[in-house]
């Protein structure tokens, strides 16, 4: 196992594990794959990172800005994603760790991270590294003819604006 950069050549394994996140509900408002523009717009240029085992992409995650505002300048969103195959390996884990290092090094002082309450892996996963929960937005979403929630969480970094 490795963690790399993301690069545009693995957009289609990307997106492939984006559509998975995207088809259990549980993951994402988004109904669909963006193209590589459009997803390469979305998120800040650093601290983009692919967990792979040999060609293969298991998974990703991401930063995108919380606000333009420059007071806002160490604040991101989080997005992380791993393949059905690599689930339950402790593959997230790695991937969000070693986002936070990242994220750090370019600095970051606070990761935000929108989750669906009935995502109790991920809730979990958050946990573990180091996030807690800071709110819950009720009935933040409508889609497939439901109301959605998320459950606010935010790390704060011990070495970046402290």
């Amino acid at each position: 196992m490795q963690i790399v950069p993301i690069k545009e050549a693995m957009f289609p394994q990307i997106s492939r594990i984006y559509e998975q996140g995207i088809s259990t509900g549980m993951a994402t408002f988004e109904t669909q794959v963006p193209d590589f523009q459009t997803w390469n717009d979305k998120y800040l240029k650093h601290s983009r990172l692919a967990i792979i085992e040999g060609e293969d992409v298991l998974g990703w995650s991401t930063l995108s800005a919380v606000s333009k505002r420059p007071v806002y300048c160490g604040v991101a969103e989080l997005s992380i994603y791993l393949a059905k195959e690599a689930r339950s390996r402790g593959l997230g884990q790695m991937l969000l760790e070693a986002l936070i290092t990242s994220s750090e090094a370019n600095g970051i002082w606070s990761i935000q991270s929108s989750i669906f309450p009935q995502n109790t892996v991920s809730i979990k996963l958050h946990l573990k590294c180091g996030f807690r929960q800071i709110g819950y937005k009720e009935k933040i979403g409508y889609g497939d003819g439901r109301w959605q929630d998320n459950v606010l969480f935010e790390r704060r970094s011990t070495v970046v604006g402290v």
